[in-house]
């Protein structure tokens, strides 16, 4: 699975996927039950902006219990833009990460008092860097923690890495894995075999949760607005999908 399935796709709209019965019937939890306070989350963003695509609610109850949270993000996300002449390679290595630390704000979050590690690898490059990233969580794993990284067939080919690395490492440490679908709500259709169902849940958000997400995902403006005649990197569909009174994860 690579690329091939995003740009051959022209997005899933959200109405679609209202009318998906596996996704209907994938079970609800609560933000709490997923991670309660005293339980470590770690987080896996290939790029800036995953973190809010895939927890940006589930973020926001981190409040106050930042200690509880680490964030490792694994590229800077400057192989967004290919050929652009406004957003260079270089601009986009210094911006992307301020984008970051702004939506972590906006999820009413300290940057300052939670543990948020950039690795600073190849964007694009992951698959190439998979051994060190194995290697990279199991070292900062502890038995009882909560690994959520992106889902290991989302179709991109960083995401996917980071999801073979984070399956790796939590087999490795005994950790439990999560993995959240980003690009698979564009490429895959409702009740699409290649998704795994049974291991579907819902995590409910808060109207307020949903709104800080909504924010927080506003701060990362060069993934939001067109590049010329180019469209912006995150269509508005997918925007859409991601931007539910949930977070579809994969327990």
């Amino acid at each position: 699975m690579n690329e091939d399935l995003i740009q051959a796709s022209s997005g899933t709209p959200w109405s679609a996927w209202q009318h998906a019965a596996h996704l209907a019937r994938a079970t609800w939890m609560t933000p709490q039950q997923l991670c309660p306070p005293g339980r470590r989350l770690v987080l896996v963003a290939p790029h800036p902006d995953d973190e809010i695509l895939m927890a940006g609610g589930l973020l926001t109850h981190f409040r106050g219990r930042e200690a509880d949270l680490l964030i490792i993000s694994a590229t800077d996300g400057e192989g967004s833009h290919p050929g652009s002449a406004q957003w260079s390679e270089h601009r986009l290595r210094r911006q992307r990460p301020l984008e970051s630390r702004q939506a972590l704000v906006q999820l009413d979050l300290d940057p300052n008092r939670l543990e948020w590690r950039r690795l600073n690898l190849k964007d694009g490059g992951l698959p190439r860097e998979e051994a060190f990233l194995t290697n990279h969580l199991s070292q900062c794993l502890r038995a009882d923690d909560l690994l959520m990284a992106t889902w290991r067939g989302d179709g991109h080919c960083d995401h996917e890495a980071v999801g073979r690395a984070a399956a790796q490492a939590a087999l490795a440490r005994n950790a439990q894995l999560i993995e959240v679908p980003v690009w698979a709500w564009h490429w895959a259709q409702p009740d699409d075999p290649r998704l795994p169902w049974p291991r579907a849940h819902r995590v409910q958000l808060t109207e307020a949760s949903l709104a800080r997400k909504r924010k927080a995902l506003a701060a990362h403006v060069s993934q939001l607005v067109p590049d010329g005649p180019q469209p912006a990197v995150l269509p508005a569909h997918l925007q859409e999908c991601l931007l539910q009174p949930f977070e579809l994860v994969f327990l």
